[in-house]
């Protein structure tokens, strides 16, 4: 018999509910399909929930998305947050204790193996990203706060998925920018999918599918 699909549940921000553009369009929906294409036999993910809320910050998703988590009965989990905190100007030791309290929590209920974290996308390059502070200072700030992400996840066992490179070909391709002017289009969240879909694969096929 063929094992049943992990039930998926995404948590973060709005790069993850996907505003602006269409559910199919969203990147766990594209990850989604992109590992049942692979294996249309018995698709290893079925999206249960997206709990992510655009405007949050990483304490916003502790406090609101957590407690909705574990009544969906997850397996797998992925995590994308931080870009509210640099716009709300969270200090980066306040992000990296709320990280910590969050991938800890996720970790009580789910081996680290059923755990993804994605890096933020830099929104300074989008033609609306300078109405969210200086540029400069927000873009340096993203990778300030993506370095702690990425830290907290490896020392966790945790696995990363680095998609900033690729929110930064919005800078020439505009066809990566949602109509709202700000955040990605499908087509760049298809990009995260090409890029983040081996990663899961691989967790996946580590231990089998069922959860250890």
């Amino acid at each position: 018999m063929l094992p049943p699909p992990l039930r998926y549940v995404a948590l973060g921000d709005s790069y993850t509910i996907g505003t602006s553009v269409a559910p199919t369009e969203r990147w766990p929906d594209q990850l989604v399909a992109r590992l049942a294409a692979a294996a249309p036999e018995a698709p290893p993910l079925t999206l249960v929930g997206n709990l992510a809320v655009t405007g949050w910050t990483c304490r916003d998703v502790i406090r609101g998305e957590v407690p909705r988590l574990w009544p969906l009965g997850p397996d797998f989990v992925s995590l994308l947050v931080g870009v509210n905190d640099v716009v709300q100007g969270v200090p980066v030791g306040a992000y990296r204790e709320d990280v910590a309290e969050l991938l800890d929590a996720l970790l009580a209920g789910l081996p680290a193996d059923r755990l993804l974290t994605v890096s933020t996308p830099d929104y300074t390059v989008t033609p609306s990203g300078a109405d969210y502070g200086d540029p400069a200072s927000q873009a340096a700030a993203i990778l300030a706060f993506n370095a702690v992400m990425a830290e907290a996840s490896v020392a966790r066992s945790i696995a990363h998925a680095d998609i900033h490179d690729l929110s930064i070909r919005a800078n020439r391709d505009r066809s990566l920018v949602a109509q709202d002017g700000l955040h990605p289009s499908g087509s760049q969240y298809a990009l995260w999918a090409d890029r983040i879909a081996p990663v899961v694969a691989a967790l996946l096929d580590r231990h089998g599918r069922r959860r250890s």
